[in-house]
Formats: C-alpha cells, sequence, structure tokens
C-alpha cells in the first residue's frame, strides 16, 4: 500500500511551489507593513494595531464559506484547482493595494489600509485555502505527507527568505530612508512573483477522482465533525500557538535588528542565515518524523526553538557578529520545525474523520486551520504592538527610542514567542494519534473503499443486458 501512495518527485515540486507566492506576500506584510506604516506614512503604533486588527478580524468569515464552497465544487479539474486557476492574477494584483500611500488624514489613512488590507486577504483565501486542502488528497500516506508538507515549507521558507532579501534590494536596508515610491515598486514586483507558481500548482497536481463522487456535505454538520475531531483539534491548538510565535518574532524582527542590535547594513545576511538554515534542516525534521513520530519532534524542535530566542535577545550591538549569526542558524533550526510539523500533523485528522464518519471534510477542516491563523494574527501582532505602544516606542524616520522602548523590543522577540511555543508544546504532548495508529486507520479505509467499489461494481448492468426481468 505505502509503495502505491508514492508521490512522483515533480507532484512535490509543483506542489510546494504554490507556497512561496503566499510565504513571500505575508512574511512582506507580516515584517514589513507595520513598519512601513509606522516609518514612512508616519501612524503611531497604536493606530496600526487597529488597522490589522480590522483587517484581519472582518477577514475571519472568508475561510470558512471558501473551505465550504469548495468542498461542494465539482468540475472537471477538480474541487480545488479551479480556485487557483481563477484566482491567481486578482491574488497577486490586490497585494498592491496595500502599499499605496495617499495623501489622507489619520483617519482617512486607517479606513484606506483597513479596507485595502480586506481586499488582500479576501481574494488571497480564494486562492490558498483550497491550496492548503490539496494536501490530504493528493496522498493518504503518513511518511508521503510529511514529505510533501516538507517540499511545501522549502518554498514557504524560500518565500520568507525572499520577502526580507526583496524590499531591502528595492526599498533599502534601512526604512528610515525609505520612499513611498520605491515601496510600491516592491508592492508590484512581489505581486506579479507571488501569483506566478500559483499557475504552475493547477498543471503539476491532480486530484482524485473518487473525492468527488462522494456526497455534498452540508455546512453545519462540516462544522461540528471538526469540532468533534480530537486529532485535528490538537494539531491546529499546535499550529495556532506556532504560528502566533511566529508572527510576533516577524513583526518585530526588524525593529530589533534596527534598534537592538544596529545591524542594519548586514540585515540581508541575517536574514539569509536564518532562512536557509532553515530550508537545509527540513530533511532533519523529515527524518526524526519517519523514524519517530511527528509528536516528538515538534516538541524537540519547538523547544530548542524557544530556548535560542530567549538566548538571542540578550545580543547587543557589541556582540560580535560571529556569534550573532551562530545563534541565527541555531534559530533557523527551530523554525524549520515549527514550519513543517504542525502542518504535517493537520492531513492525518482527514483520515480519522472518514473512519468516524464516513466523510471527508478536507475544505472546512483547512478553513478553519486558516481561520485560526488569522485569528492568530488578529491578536498576536496588534498585542506586539500595543506592548511597543505602552513602552514608548517613537514613530516616524530617525526617531530614537528610549530605554522602555528597547526593552518593549526585547519582550516581544524573545519571551513572548517563547511562552507561546511552550504552550504548543504542552498540547503537544497530549496529541492523540500516532503513527500505528494512523497506519491502521488508512488500511481500512482502504479495504472499506474497495469494498464500496466492488459493490457498486455488482450493482452496474452488463452492456446490452436489461436490469428488469
Amino acid at each position: 500500500m505505502e509503495k502505491k501512495e508514492k508521490l512522483p518527485f515533480l507532484t512535490n515540486i509543483f506542489y510546494g511551489m504554490g507556497d512561496f507566492g503566499f510565504s513571500m506576500n505575508n512574511s512582506i506584510i507580516t515584517a514589513f507593513f507595520a513598519v512601513f506604516m509606522v516609518t514612512v506614512v508616519g501612524l503611531q503604533p497604536g493606530l496600526v494595531a487597529i488597522i490589522l486588527f480590522i483587517g484581519r478580524s472582518w477577514d475571519f468569515v472568508n475561510d470558512l464559506l471558501v473551505g465550504y464552497i469548495s468542498d461542494r465544487t465539482r468540475t472537471k479539474w477538480g474541487r480545488r484547482r479551479p480556485f487557483l486557476l481563477f484566482g491567481a492574477i486578482p491574488f497577486g494584483l490586490s497585494f498592491m493595494l496595500l502599499w499605496l500611500s495617499p495623501n489622507f488624514g489619520q483617519t482617512g489613512l486607517i479606513i484606506y489600509y483597513s479596507l485595502a488590507y480586506i481586499v488582500y486577504e479576501a481574494l488571497a483565501t480564494v486562492v490558498y485555502m483550497p491550496y492548503f486542502a490539496l494536501t490530504p488528497e493528493l496522498t493518504s500516506d503518513y511518511d508521503e505527507r510529511t514529505k510533501l508538507t516538507s517540499f511545501r515549507m522549502m518554498f514557504n521558507i524560500i518565500g520568507s527568505l525572499t520577502a526580507y532579501i526583496l524590499p531591502l534590494l528595492i526599498v533599502g536596508n534601512n526604512w528610515d530612508l525609505a520612499t513611498p515610491r520605491s515601496v510600491l515598486i516592491m508592492a508590484i514586483v512581489a505581486g506579479g512573483i507571488a501569483a506566478a507558481p500559483i499557475f504552475g500548482v493547477f498543471l503539476g497536481t491532480k486530484e482524485k477522482k473518487e473525492y468527488q463522487k462522494e456526497t455534498l456535505p452540508k455546512f453545519w454538520p462540516s462544522l461540528k465533525s471538526a469540532f468533534k475531531n480530537k486529532p485535528f483539534m490538537f494539531g491546529a491548538l499546535m499550529y495556532l500557538a506556532t504560528w502566533m510565535a511566529i508572527v510576533v518574532i516577524e513583526s518585530n524582527l526588524q525593529f530589533f535588528i534596527l534598534h537592538i542590535i544596529q545591524r542594519q547594513s548586514q540585515n540581508i545576511i541575517i536574514m539569509v542565515s536564518i532562512f536557509v538554515t532553515a530550508i537545509f534542516a527540513l530533511p532533519i525534521w523529515n527524518w526524526v518524523s519517519k523514524n519517530w513520530n511527528k509528536r516528538l519532534a515538534y516538541i524537540i524542535g519547538v523547544g530548542f526553538w524557544a530556548v535560542v530566542m530567549i538566548i538571542l535577545i540578550l545580543m547587543t550591538p557589541q556582540t560580535p557578529f560571529w556569534l550573532l549569526l551562530i545563534f541565527c542558524v541555531m534559530a533557523g533550526v527551530g523554525v524549520s520545525a515549527g514550519q513543517v510539523l504542525p502542518w504535517a500533523i493537520i492531513p492525518d485528522a482527514i483520515e480519522w474523520e472518514e473512519f468516524h464518519t464516513g466523510e471527508r471534510n478536507e475544505g472546512m477542516f483547512y478553513s478553519l486551520v486558516t481561520l485560526l491563523g488569522k485569528i492568530g494574527m488578529a491578536i498576536a501582532q496588534p498585542l506586539s504592538l500595543v506592548v511597543l505602544q505602552l513602552t514608548n516606542f517613537q514613530g516616524g524616520q530617525g526617531a530614537v527610542q528610549p530605554a522602555s522602548a528597547l526593552l518593549g523590543i526585547r519582550l516581544v522577540v524573545g519571551p513572548i514567542p517563547a511562552l507561546l511555543l511552550v504552550s504548543g508544546i504542552i498540547i503537544a504532548i497530549f496529541y492523540p494519534l500516532g503513527r500505528k495508529q494512523h497506519h491502521h486507520i488508512v488500511e481500512e479505509l482502504r479495504i472499506r473503499r474497495a469494498a464500496r467499489k466492488a459493490e457498486r461494481a455488482e450493482k452496474k448492468p452488463l452492456p446490452g443486458v436489461s436490469e428488469t426481468v
């Protein structure tokens, strides 16, 4: 059975490359959007927090609707792929709206950026939610899913790395000197690059036909089944805790580099050391997951990452650059674990659901995961900005930060993300679905499907033979 489930190498590549654009755009937003609004536009961190909260909160409904609609979609291209084909270009164009610098007052700017964020997130959801739901439909093998997710996360991390390099190449190392024109050019280039790989996913993947034949799910039963699925709920909460930690770190890393270690000129080197290490560490976590299990791999990787972040905030402008790079490399190893393992755990809950209920609701399940991610972003990033506001962080280009603000930056880069990661570890300790149990479920489902197929074949009349006697 496992041999049949092996995915072709090119399927892994084509599917994985789709996450490049999502990761790049979202990482640019997470890392630079608040910096852009605080530094270039001149808004206070508290006002930026309002914009982010409004934009992300409004988008909560989109995930559930798109997930439900994609579960019920039946076309010659499958359930998920049509959304990729028709949604890629609008997704890329909407990204550019976020980086305009209209000449409005503060109220007008809050309204504009909130609306731009709502439009972007709505169009992004139409594409990336069906994309995520493809994972369990490409393979049901426990280890192949980790491998498939590793390929996706390889492109995800490359996208995150590009998200730091591209703005720094176009806008410059120091956002204190950024111009609205250079920011807009960056947005146009990034939007175009992000849309292209989505067409590759459409062309390079193929959904299983048997899922097209299943009964159309209803909204409320699908939603209730997700909350009754114990492995899914544990996996989703692990993802939420990890993702909130990632968001807090990404949102404030540029402030850390600019004001704490004061290494603006070496910004790209720092980012490359973290994300290139994360890419090369993916096979490590794939091996650990394959030889032990996903839960244990998550606990080890995320725990290591939490310790590194606590140590990293002790760095100062006087810290030797080689020592700083060592800790950035170590952080990259943790980033790799935090990126790949929660996503590799989620698909296993789909078979658990089918085993117990006879139904598959990938779209609803993945829409809930992306919804949790957006709830996490709506909470984590604004709250980190509120911490900066309360510690008297100064907005505007060239601002000098007081000691209280420097402490606030350290808090949102080290202790707060570490606490979130520890909460994910506590949840993982009680995760209920292991490798052997999942293999048993998949084998039982294979037998059930074979029986149903044989039953349908028996009922099908022979050509030219009447069903009536």
